[in-house]
Order: structure tokens, then C-alpha cells, then sequence
């Protein structure tokens, strides 16, 4: 969708009582104003991985100062074991060919069958949060169902979801080193949400960087005093604690953020670092 400068101005006015959405307006403008970028077939696969390595590196920072600054240790899940740069080449490697080689057609197909529409109004920032929020919840159901299956029946972990246990003790890396369907499955439930729920573009966008974020975080091996599972009250979420367990155990705490079903269906195990 083209939009003129003239149109831009016109439909400020409208928006002179709208606070919550003049917020986000700025950086909505700051985003159309790539519009051949966004639109581009290789914008998505771009987004994916450069987001993920970089909300990745703050943690491979951590895991090689951690070893030498007794102070940063102790934030450490598992603190006898960290990985190692031959354990952290390979999951790099991966991800990029998976990106390569497997998002990038599928994102293709989709750009190619649905073209990218790029309203000139933000969306209101409660119907950003709301909107993430219930995406969040959406995708932590479709996960906690796929991943109980794929513990529960012992052909689907052998011959799927086996891969992804590789590394007992977790590291910001090792999110993404799965197998083929896995990764295809967990982007599907991730684009599908924010169509199923009809969000606005720039709605999606903050959804994919949050549950990247919180994936990486999941698997980052550390416990810090800003985790999200500290801000969020009442053990309602359980962050990087609670996954990393299920690594160390498999026989629980199957969903990726929130305790709500585990705890429903008797698979939630307290974390060790509580």
C-alpha cells in the first residue's frame, strides 16, 4: 500500500485525541518509511535471524565472562556446566541454514500468495499489548499440545523432537537447534496467531520479537533478578528456571512460558533454582 505524504497529514488530525496510538504513530512512520525493505520477500527471514542472534549474544557474552567473574556465576542455572565454543559453532551454523534453506521458502510462498499491507495508522497501544498477550497465550497452548505429544509418544520424540535434547544444560544458542519439523511446526503456530486474531502489521512484528526473546530467554541456562519469570507475580510464568529443568528431567514442565498447564495437567516440577 502506497501512502503519500499528503495522506499522512491528513489523517493525523483524526488522531489528535488518540494518545495511546500517537505513541506508537512515530515509530509506525519510522517502519513504512522502509517500505521496500519490509516488503521484500527477504525482509522475514532477515528479521528472524538477526533478531535471534542478537538477543542471543548478550548471553554468549555471559557465558564466557561467567567463567572468569565468580559474580556473574552464581546467576548460573547449572554453574558446572557451560558451553563451549564447539558446542555454540555448530548451533549457529544450523540456524543459519534452517533460515536459508527452509524459512526462506516457506516466508517466500506466503509473501508471494499474501502480499504485506501496510496501513498508514498505528495500532493503539492497548490493542498492541492485548493483542501480544493473547498471542503469547495462543502459542504457549499450541506448544504445551505438540510438545506433551512428542514427549508422550516415543516414536514422535525419537524421530522429531530427540534432537532438540541434545544439550542437557541450556544455552542461548541452542534455541533453535532442532530438527526440520519442529522448526516448521513452532513458526507455524507463531505466523498463524497474529492472522487468526487479525493483527495490525506492526502488532505482529512486536509479537515475533517478544517470543523470540522469551524462547532465547527460556533456554539461556541463567536466572537474573530482571528474568521475566521474577516480573511476572504469583509463579504465573516460568521462565528460564522452568525450561531448563525440563531439559535436565524431560518428564515435565512442557510448556514454553506460562505454568498454567502444567500445573492442569499434573506435569509442572518446581524448579531447582527456586
Amino acid at each position: 500500500m502506497n501512502s503519500s505524504r499528503p495522506d499522512r497529514a491528513l489523517l493525523s488530525f483524526p488522531m489528535a485525541g488518540q494518545p495511546d496510538r500517537l505513541c506508537l504513530q512515530s515509530l509506525w512512520d519510522f517502519v513504512t518509511a522502509q517500505e521496500p525493505l519490509i516488503k521484500s520477500p527477504f525482509f522475514p527471514v532477515l528479521f528472524s535471524f538477526t533478531a535471534y542472534m542478537a538477543f542471543c549474544l548478550p548471553y554468549i557474552a555471559l557465558d564466557f565472562l561467567s567463567t572468569r567473574l565468580p559474580n556473574l556465576r552464581k546467576y548460573k542455572i547449572q554453574p558446572q556446566n557451560y558451553p563451549t565454543l564447539g558446542m555454540m559453532v555448530p548451533c549457529v551454523i544450523q540456524s543459519a541454514y534452517h533460515h536459508a534453506v527452509l524459512i526462506f521458502p516457506v516466508t517466500f510462498l506466503r509473501w508471494y500468495w499474501r502480499p504485506m499491507n501496510l496501513p498508514v495508522i498505528a495500532p493503539e497501544l492497548p490493542e498492541v499489548l492485548l493483542e501480544v498477550g493473547v498471542c503469547l497465550l495462543m502459542f504457549d497452548f499450541e506448544y504445551f499440545v505438540w510438545h506433551l505429544l512428542h514427549h508422550k509418544v516415543p516414536w514422535l520424540y525419537k524421530t522429531f523432537h530427540k534432537v532438540h535434547h541434545k544439550h542437557v544444560s541450556t544455552f542461548a544458542l541452542s534455541t533453535q537447534y532442532s530438527g526440520v519439523w519442529e522448526l516448521l511446526s513452532l513458526g507455524f503456530f507463531a505466523a498463524i496467531n497474529p492472522v487468526l486474531l487479525g493483527c495490525h502489521p506492526l502488532t505482529e512484528m512486536m509479537f515475533f520479537l517478544v517470543n523470540i526473546w522469551l524462547s532465547v530467554e527460556d533456554h539461556s541456562g541463567y536466572d537474573l533478578p530482571w528474568s521475566t519469570h521474577r516480573l511476572v507475580p504469583f509463579g504465573l510464568y516460568g521462565g528460564a528456571p522452568h525450561h531448563d529443568l525440563h531439559h535436565l528431567k524431560f518428564k515435565s514442565n512442557y510448556a514454553p512460558y506460562f505454568t498454567h498447564w502444567d500445573k492442569l495437567f499434573g506435569t509442572f516440577t518446581k524448579s531447582h533454582s527456586n
